[in-house]
């Protein structure tokens, strides 16, 4: 496991998480398709938000599951929060926010969430 440092844009909203970066997934459903985001996902434990609490809105759609948290100032989605299918919390990391990371080095899995 690496520990990584992610933020968004301007910073306000910042994070350290506990992952070994191997496949990511590009979901093509309605949120990710248009912000395009590569996904990696964890246990709660292994995430700590460092700074920006304050600075986040949410957003939910669909199933109402997955909590799409934004910062207020730049519009980033650095991460989200949710359940896996058998109700276990887990964070959603979108590894383009993530410090030092070549996302075009990534093993990156295509995930039909459109048609779910």
């Amino acid at each position: 496991m690496t520990l990584y440092n992610g933020s968004c844009h301007c910073g306000d909203v910042s994070y350290s998480v506990e992952l070994e970066l191997g496949k990511v997934i590009a979901c093509n459903c309605s949120m990710c398709g248009k912000s395009g985001t590569l996904l990696a996902f964890v246990p709660v434990d292994a995430f700590q938000l460092k700074s920006g609490e304050d600075s986040l809105t949410e957003y939910t759609f669909n199933k109402h599951v997955i909590m799409h948290h934004f910062c207020k100032k730049c519009g980033i989605k650095s991460f989200a929060r949710g359940k896996k299918p058998d109700g276990t919390p887990m964070i959603a990391i979108n590894a383009r926010c993530l410090d030092g990371v070549d996302v075009f080095a990534l093993d990156v899995q295509q995930f039909d969430g459109a048609s779910r």
